[in-house]
């Protein structure tokens, strides 16, 4: 099967499809008995990232189970601020560590010219994949968003409030944004990178964009989306693109006026009327089930979903979650909503 017939390719190119194609954001994870044995034997889960053999049984692992249109590689969005010599640790019960970049003489010492070195392990591991995908399943690579990886990078880590990464693009505009161009690059590097490597689509996480003032969403959230996704149609114009600015509300109808973008994810939070009649129109849709009514599955799944696709389904629409797969998440309850999804009909 050519990409072109694909799905998931189909839905985000605005093509007639006969099903609503269907993947879930972290559909690879600990809610699966068979990746919680997987992880086991990969040490630390940066290594497990860095392990082609394992990364890609992981990204196949949901595949065959479930039959979804879409398979996304299995990484992280930080294996660039890693690739680029920061420390970074994922510790158990606390999530990624980072040695934080708070001054331009530590952003001097980030080398993004060794990065797509460091990176080569997930391109071999997209290259794998893509071997043994069934035919109609598409191949997404991803990255995360240059403030997302800004955000992370100056805190050390998640925060509540991200003081300092909030604090140094208020204060000192030209400095912060020597970070933000330098990581629009890498971004814009690792994700041509990945679709060279076998990646049929790509999507950049912008999972902090909830949290930017209003009055730097153009700056720190649209125009770096903006650049990244023009240089990826310049060079690849028939690959689609996707963004998920989770939180950006209204921001939402401004990712969608750009016209590089293809896809356009949104959390679930986001009313589905809205986004049928606000966005729609401009870009294909992607989402936005809660992941706890994927959990409670049952009637409780069946009608949240059935009331989306009912909103959606009848305009170009990818089925997904508003957020990831929670680890508690039944894995029976992933293929019930993966059976109701192809066989809706609207």
């Amino acid at each position: 099967m050519s990409v072109s017939e694909k799905p998931l390719i189909q839905a985000f190119l605005r093509e007639p499809v006969d099903h609503v194609p269907i993947w879930l954001m972290r559909q690879a994870g600990r809610y699966l008995p068979e990746y919680r044995a997987l992880r086991a034997r990969a040490g630390g889960f940066l290594d497990f990232c860095y392990t082609p053999e394992l990364a890609a049984e992981a990204t196949l692992q949901p595949i065959r189970r479930f039959g979804l249109d879409g398979a996304i590689v299995f990484s992280d969005i930080l294996v660039i601020p890693h690739a680029m010599g920061q420390t970074v640790e994922f510790r158990e019960g606390e999530g990624p560590v980072l040695a934080p970049v708070r001054t331009v003489d530590d952003v001097a010492r980030l080398d993004m010219w060794s990065m797509r070195e460091k990176l080569k392990p997930v391109y071999e591991t997209l290259d794998r994949v893509k071997r043994d995908l069934p035919g109609k399943t598409a191949l997404i690579g991803f990255a995360g968003a240059p403030w997302t990886l800004a955000a992370y990078m100056i805190e050390g880590g998640s925060s509540r409030d991200f003081r300092h990464a909030k604090g140094w693009a208020l204060r000192a505009p030209e400095e912060f944004d020597r970070l933000m161009v330098l990581l629009e690059t890498a971004v814009t590097q690792h994700l041509l990178s990945q679709i060279e490597a076998g990646a049929e689509a790509v999507q950049i996480f912008d999972s902090w964009a909830g949290v930017i003032p209003g009055a730097l969403f153009e700056r720190l959230c649209v125009r770096p989306l903006r650049n990244i996704a023009a240089r990826l149609k310049a060079d690849h114009p028939h690959v689609p693109v996707i963004a998920f600015p989770r939180g950006a509300g209204m921001g939402y109808a401004r990712i969608a006026a750009v016209a590089a973008f293809d896809g356009l994810s949104i959390d679930f939070t986001v009313p589905a009327a809205w986004a049928r009649d606000n966005l729609q129109k401009l870009v294909t849709v992607q989402g936005n089930l809660d992941p706890v009514a994927l959990v409670e599955g049952g009637a409780a799944m069946e009608g949240e979903a059935r009331r989306i696709l009912e909103t959606l389904g009848n305009g170009p629409m990818v089925f997904n979650l508003g957020h990831g797969v929670i680890p508690e998440t039944p894995p029976e309850n992933v293929g019930a909503l993966v059976e109701l999804v192809h066989g809706w009909r609207g």
